[in-house]
């Protein structure tokens, strides 16, 4: 997708720590539900989900949560197409993919199929379609001509990862999301608040996800 890499050490749990940011792609206690509780339930979903439905995620990572999305909309049985854009400046190899999503047995199936793309293949599925935009997301954001009636802000740690929080980019969010569309993190870093106040959305701070006490929920005015 890039010439640059993910640099992946694994913890004893078997979870991946991005050796760049000093930060593990997924909750040491339960990535799945965490993706549930602060992706999901934080753009109100599946109860949105409607024909055309658009999805786009900052820091796509191992996919975990584009599958939880996918079974999440399958199990909904809403009429139609979902489209689904990650973002991603540092991909794993499918190798690294398949050994993280080796943690959730129950989406073993959208997981291979995942896989398979990730190794050069197609994606295929009747109603879900899933484009990967690579590069640095400051500049491929703007350049994108897509837009997202929900958001997955799902960079590394703001404190190691400040370049994919920044309030430009937060900007760049807004001009790609439909009015009255969504946004939601597991961060409820004051900067990143503001960013996306600035950038127009009306921003909550609501419980998270486990031992973190609080997650933001932004919706465009």
């Amino acid at each position: 997708m890039q010439h640059q890499k993910a640099e992946i050490e694994w913890r004893e749990s078997g979870v991946p720590v991005s050796k760049r940011f000093d930060d593990p792609y997924f909750s040491l206690e339960n990535g799945l539900a965490e993706t549930r509780h602060v992706f999901l339930a934080g753009n109100d979903l599946p109860e949105r989900f409607v024909d055309g439905f658009r999805i786009a995620e900052l820091g796509f990572g191992t996919g975990l949560n584009f599958l939880a999305t996918l079974v999440a909309w399958e199990k909904a049985g809403a009429p139609g197409h979902l489209h689904y854009t990650g973002f991603e400046g540092f991909p794993m190899s499918h190798e690294e993919m398949t050994r993280a999503l080796s943690h959730y047995p129950e989406l073993a199936e959208p997981a291979e199929a995942l896989v398979a793309f990730w190794a050069g293949g197609a994606f295929s599925h009747p109603s879900v379609s899933l484009e990967i935009v690579g590069g640095d997301a400051r500049e491929s954001l703007a350049a994108w001509q897509g837009g997202a009636d929900a958001w997955f802000l799902d960079g590394f740690s703001p404190a190691k990862n400040p370049e994919l929080w920044q309030p430009e980019l937060m900007v760049e969010v807004a001009a790609h999301t439909v009015p009255g569309g969504t946004a939601a993190t597991y961060t409820a870093a004051g900067f990143v608040r503001r960013g996306l106040e600035a950038a127009g959305f009306d921003v909550t701070r609501v419980p998270g996800y486990g031992r973190k006490r609080h997650m933001t929920r932004a919706i465009l005015e």
